[in-house]
């Protein structure tokens, strides 16, 4: 049975090289990628350029323009870092099928079985970096038996473990000596040469089948995946490098350092399962009718619809989605594309429910000289979820009604919004609220369900509100006899009141600086059913305004 070979893929200018891709004019200089980290802007990537000026990730903005004063930097854009990533882990799975994603900036990739097919894993390596140098990208990669020591050869292959800054340790005496003699011509002594360079940096970042110990063991503590505190806290013991952790005893590192170094170590030498688990393909709902001649007429596209959407239909049943927006694209032989999208206002898989939307738009369509292919395509799916009969054999039948009637309505709905646009329908629902302007809620009808049963008010509501006009009356407490409004004079036959109701003390509501509102349901001599009230003042004068009529 082959063993388990596991590929890491580190891409550390990630951020900066997709915005290169974008707008090449950016990378033609030192270029750095910053973001907002404690109330601090500091670099989350940067290119070649950059790096080579003495810029590095995590240094704050302000130091770096000191260090490098025609440095570009540009805001990051995580979302879009993210989908850049997506669309690597896609090309990535030319090498192999388990790909998984390792944010913000890697790759994990399942080797097992797969490198012979590129001449072994020196070849796959090769053509790993020869594809990203042809998109423009940096990458490091490892190879090991494990995701943990596959991750440290990819990050920290060829470094060496940094002495923490306290004076007395051995590799800090006479640096300017060591430093004088490492320049002499090391090759001469069993090194490598120095066109062999390359080569060997690749090869040291495969380690081979079984060798994790031996590969690991030179490398800083941070290949680990450990948290700062905890390679701070080992330097200062003097564990610098992983081999140094292998001679000590676990029961000591877990109780001084908790379970998570021993697992990290574990995992890395293979004595802990860490598995590759690969993003699960988004699901994608589309179908395509490809036409010996070309077409033109209505008719004909409806008869490619009707061969088209059964199967598309079937896929969202099989998967219990429902389709909420679809776009039917044709395409003609001029290269170019008509496209159209219609809605529903519930999702749905039934043919008989999306087909007339569809028939609506093809007016939309213009054929030119011909249409050679079809394509419909299930934009925005939603979870269907099947609705059954319970009960007794009426209760059925009421429930069966009620589901028909709001397919009845769902499908009104949809066959308007095809015309006039889904937002453009709203419907009322009840709102917790005193305040009358508050008492009802605007909705749109294709993202909510009917209101049930509005609450019973102890007291009637106008038909119509409008915002509050004055009224020309005595500024008094008592409802008067006769008052002018828009520019007419009317007395009271009848009156109800009044109805106290109080502003919302926590928010500032321009309307309701009036004070607590005394409303009266007023009767003119003439018919009209006035609402009125008297505002007390609060932060504005006393009066009397009109708010609404009654039906």
């Amino acid at each position: 049975m082959s063993k388990r070979r596991i590929l890491s893929l580190w891409f550390p200018r990630l951020g900066a090289e997709r915005l290169i891709r974008v707008d090449p004019a950016v990378g033609d200089g030192p270029l750095a990628i910053v973001a907002e980290q404690s109330n601090m802007q500091v670099v989350m990537s940067l290119n070649a350029a950059a790096q080579a000026a003495g810029i590095f990730p995590g240094q704050p903005v302000r130091d770096a323009h000191a260090m490098c004063g025609t440095l570009v930097t540009r805001a990051q854009n995580a979302p879009a870092e993210a989908a850049f990533l997506t669309a690597l882990r896609r090309w990535a799975g030319k090498f192999s099928p388990w790909v998984a994603e390792d944010s913000p900036d890697g790759l994990t990739v399942d080797l097992t079985g797969c490198a012979h097919l590129f001449g072994g894993e020196a070849g796959l390596a090769a053509a790993v970096e020869d594809d990203c140098a042809n998109l423009g990208l940096s990458v490091q990669l490892g190879i090991a038996d494990t995701l943990g020591a596959a991750w440290a050869l990819a990050r920290y292959a060829g470094r060496r473990a940094e002495a923490a800054r306290s004076g007395d340790a051995i590799d800090q005496e006479a640096p300017a000596t060591r430093v004088r003699a490492a320049r002499r011509r090391h090759w001469t002594k069993g090194g490598t040469a120095p066109g062999g360079a390359a080569a060997a940096v690749t090869s040291a970042r495969i380690a081979p089948v079984g060798q994790c110990h031996a590969a690991l063991g030179p490398l800083p503590v941070a290949a680990l995946r450990l948290e700062p505190d905890m390679i701070a806290q080992l330097g200062r013991l003097g564990l610098r490098r992983i081999g140094d952790l292998l001679g000590q005893p676990r029961a000591s590192l877990a109780r001084r350092f908790g379970k998570g170094l021993v697992l990290r170590l574990d995992q890395a030498m293979g004595g802990a399962p860490e598995p590759v688990s690969p993003a699960r393909a988004p699901d994608h709902f589309a179908v395509r009718l490809t036409l010996p001649d070309p077409i033109g007429l209505v008719a004909d596209m409806e008869a490619g619809i009707d061969r088209m959407l059964p199967q598309l239909c079937e896929r969202l049943r099989e998967r219990g989605r429902g389709a909420r927006t679809l776009k039917l694209e044709a395409h003609r032989t001029d290269r170019a594309a008509e496209v159209v999208t219609v809605s529903l206002a519930r999702p749905s898989h039934l043919p008989d429910r999306i087909r007339p939307l569809l028939v609506m738009k093809l007016d939309h369509i213009d054929a030119g000289f011909g249409i050679d292919m079809l394509r419909l395509e299930a934009v925005v799916t939603e979870p269907l979820h099947d609705r059954r009969q319970v009960g007794h054999l009426q209760a059925g039948r009421e429930v069966q009604a009620r589901l028909e009637a709001s397919s009845a309505l769902d499908d009104l709905i949809g066959r308007l919004g095809a015309r006039v646009g889904m937002e453009a329908i709203t419907r009322m629902h009840p709102a917790s609220s005193h305040i009358p302007e508050k008492s009802a809620q605007v909705l749109a009808a294709a993202w909510s369900e009917p209101a049930g049963d509005w609450p019973d008010r102890e007291v009637t509501r106008p038909l119509m509100l409008w915002r509050p006009e004055p009224v020309m009356a005595p500024d008094a407490g008592t409802l008067p006899r006769a008052f002018r409004w828009r520019g007419r004079d009317w007395e009271v036959k009848v009156a109800a009141g009044p109805e106290r109701i109080a502003p919302e003390w926590w928010l500032d509501d321009p309307d309701w600086r009036t004070g607590v509102r005394d409303y009266w349901q007023v009767t003119a001599v003439t018919g009209e059913r006035l609402w009125l009230y008297f505002g007390h003042g609060g932060t504005m004068s006393k009066g009397w305004f009109c708010q609404g009529q009654f039906a």
